[in-house]
């Protein structure tokens, strides 16, 4: 019997763990590792089932090719070369655009997908860059790089240190805190409350948070920005703003969000008006307060403008980058993502509909336009990499068909999943035991600095491939290089850049080193470590992946401190209050505020042992409350005559559900969680616990425009009873 120390890789939690497994390698037991100086043991029930996600019988072993119907395993060799004729047939036939790119969620808890996301974006010259980021996150990325200029300056809750929290669109104590990496967040929430200090939920829920929280107040779907701007208009028209920042367009704020008094939210929210002034009084006369926002915020039709919100809350209340408020982590390793140049967007545009690019890529939204419309540029191939869009996009059967109609597809993937069934190839990553672990972009967004790296706990065997080398060898084919070249090319050529980068660097500590010199200094046992080495000796504490290895439980880095000054690079050095693409967005809220209400609204769900649509083929993460049900408030089922099943249509589809009535949910609006859909699949335990996609009632065209993010919250439906 032999225990492996591992990060957990599902979520944003990163819980540190002990691994048990005996002779053969198979896991014995998982447990949180006490010894982890960040997240103390905790563990919650997905880590507890790492092993039997690692061990699934479903996982695909060996890389996959189709033919007509039928899939037949086949040799790494046969593999990488279908793709290289797939691949180079479209290019030299329709150019570098009629190949599209798309990195999953998956690719951001991975190292190896953060590692070769750049090399194969740029190997493949194309403008069609696609990513989950669209269908999640983008909201918050355009929102601070508009505030600030880089999108990466996302502030974090110093929840440890806060004396009130005011939490919209996010539920914590079931997510871990996304996009806010706080182990044991349950435990986190008490302590805030315990010392004093007060937590605030506005959801359409009440979610598992809503119910350990001092006030609780429903909210109409995607109208969280109007509950904020009643709050701006209240600090500012009660003059209880203490901007203590470097700011631009203050007078314009405040002329901006005039016409939104607490009077004039309540009416679009339903958040009482003394509720929402008491709420902004509340804030700006608490010690410390933070402002927070997630997926509920950023999956709706104005998810920038909330997440904009959020921070000039923040920044007007006085809290934004000190202690006890939002704060910006510090990482270990070099942090490449960012440029210090202000941020730039619109230097493409998508061919059909003429979104704008931003940071790279275009909205997932318009992916199936890109492919169905003919002409040229028009998307021919797809390399898709640890995604499930048929079920996670909106409008997901739209995508099945267009995928139908590629001349090629290969997936990097170990399931046969609903999307990659579309496939022609499939190359499927070993088990996550088999592979290194580094948060890269976790570290991003902890509460605190830390740092730890996880070896691989066991070793490939012959006929397998690391992801890295999978990506490394996608990478060289994008790029036209033989078969013949070795993957490590493509990792000596990333250190080559990052080291060249470091000696012409003016000021730095190897300024003007031979590069050759300094290469033989760089250590690890392959490609992947070695730069993770060389990121690590550059970045701010000097570690080193031998003194990460040293400490396999991890590194305290101390507690976040002010470092704003150092990220702001806007134009004109400032906090930019009003950026003109948030404020030109405003008419277009105007308008929506102005159209009649919906009926009934659509939200999604957080679940506990659900992480979007990949778990659910483990046994012990479905059922139980981990079920895929339609939530309606008791007053609407009586009111719509509803049994146990119900209609549910939209303007992309409709679906036939299991009704659950509940009053954790407001009338007017109703649930279902995100990632399900698994009728006829190879994923055995999947296909017994299906549930619906809900996904076939998301409506592609409708985005939140600044970022073109995919709008998941606040669908308009109707809902009926369904006749057996």
């Amino acid at each position: 019997m032999t225990t492996a120390h591992r990060t957990c890789p599902i979520c944003d939690a990163v819980c540190g763990l002990k691994i048990d497994l005996d002779p053969a390698g198979r896991v014995t037991k998982v447990r949180g590792d006490s010894d982890d100086p960040f997240t103390q043991g905790y563990i919650c029930p997905k880590g507890a089932s790492l092993g039997s996600l690692d061990e699934d019988p479903d996982r695909l072993r060996h890389p996959m090719i189709r033919e007509g119907d039928e899939w037949r395993e086949a040799s790494w060799d046969e593999a990488f070369e279908a793709v290289e004729r797939g691949i180079t047939g479209v290019i030299e036939k329709y150019g570098r655009d009629a190949v599209a790119v798309y990195f999953g969620n998956p690719t951001y808890h991975t190292m190896a997908g953060f590692l070769y996301r750049i090399p194969l974006i740029q190997s493949l010259a194309t403008k069609n860059v696609y990513s989950s980021g669209t269908i999640d996150h983008m909201p918050k990325h355009v929102a601070c790089a508009h505030l600030y200029g880089d999108p990466f300056a996302i502030a974090v809750p110093d929840i440890d240190r806060t004396d009130y929290l005011l939490v919209l669109g996010a539920n914590p104590m079931e997510s871990h805190g996304s996009l806010f990496c706080a182990p044991d967040m349950p435990a986190r929430l008490r302590a805030l409350r315990e010392r004093g200090g007060k937590l605030v939920v506005v959801d359409p829920r009440r979610t598992r948070t809503a119910k350990h929280c001092d006030e609780h107040f429903f909210v109409r779907p995607g109208t969280d920005s109007v509950l904020l701007l009643g709050i701006v208009h209240t600090l500012l028209q009660e003059n209880l703003a203490k901007v203590t920042l470097d700011v631009a367009g203050l007078d314009e704020l405040r002329e901006l969000t005039e016409e939104f008094s607490p009077a004039a939210a309540e009416v679009l929210c339903g958040v009482p008006a003394a509720d929402i002034a008491r709420i902004a009084r509340e804030l700006a006369a608490a010690p410390t307060a933070v402002v927070y926002s997630r997926m509920g915020g950023s999956v709706v039709e104005f998810g920038t403008i909330t997440q904009w919100l959020v921070d000039v809350i923040n920044i007007l209340t006085g809290n934004l980058d000190r202690p006890g408020g939002p704060m910006f982590t510090r990482t270990a390793a070099l942090e490449v993502f960012r440029t210090g140049q202000p941020f730039e967007y619109g230097r493409w545009h998508s061919r059909v509909k003429g979104f704008p690019e931003v940071l790279g890529e275009l909205p997932t939204a318009t992916l199936p336009d890109e492919i169905e419309t003919p002409g040229e540029g028009q998307v021919r191939a797809l390399i898709n990499i640890a995604a499930n869009q048929v079920v996670a996009a909106p409008n997901g059967p739209r995508f099945g068909r267009a995928f139908d109609s590629l001349d090629f597809m290969v997936c990097v993937d170990p399931y046969l999943t609903e999307t990659t069934r579309r496939a022609h190839v499939i190359l499927p990553p070993p088990r996550i035991l088999q592979m290194p672990h580094y948060d890269f972009l976790m570290q991003i967004v902890m509460v605190r600095n830390y740092t730890r790296y996880s070896p691989a706990v066991l070793p490939l065997d012959d006929d397998q491939r690391s992801e890295a080398e999978i990506l490394a060898r996608l990478t060289l084919i994008a790029g036209g290089a033989p078969l013949q070249v070795p993957a490590g090319a493509v990792d000596e050529g990333f250190i080559e850049q990052l080291l060249t980068g470091a000696t012409q660097m003016p000021g730095s500590p190897v300024e003007g080193m031979d590069v050759a010199t300094l290469r033989a200094t760089i250590e690890g046992d392959d490609g992947p470590e070695q730069i993770l080495d060389t990121l690590l000796k550059f970045g701010p504490y000097g570690l080193s992946l031998a003194k990460l290895k040293e400490k396999p439980n991890g590194i305290d880095l101390g507690p976040l401190e002010p470092r704003l000054k150092e990220l702001v690079c806007t134009p004109s050095g400032k906090i930019e209050l009003t950026p003109e693409p948030i404020v030109a967005d405003f008419a277009r809220l105007r308008a929506r505020l102005a159209a009649p209400v919906p009926e009934m609204l659509l939200i999604g769900r957080r679940q506990l042992r659900s992480n979007n649509s990949w778990l659910h083929n483990v046994p012990a993460l479905v059922g139980g409350s981990n079920r895929c049900t339609l939530h309606v408030n008791p007053a609407d089922v009586s009111r719509l005559g509803l049994g146990e099943k119900a209609v549910v249509r939209s303007s992309a589809g409709e679906l036939v559900v299991d009704v659950e009535p509940t009053d954790s949910i407001m009338p007017g609006v109703v649930s279902l969680p995100h990632g399900w859909g698994h009728a006829g699949s190879s994923q055995r335990v999947a296909a017994q616990h299906p549930g619906v996609n809900a996904n076939a009632l998301t409506d592609e065209l409708v985005v939140d425009v600044p970022s073109g993010n995919a709008v998941f919250n606040g669908v308009p439906v109707t809902v009926g009873p369904h006749a057996a």
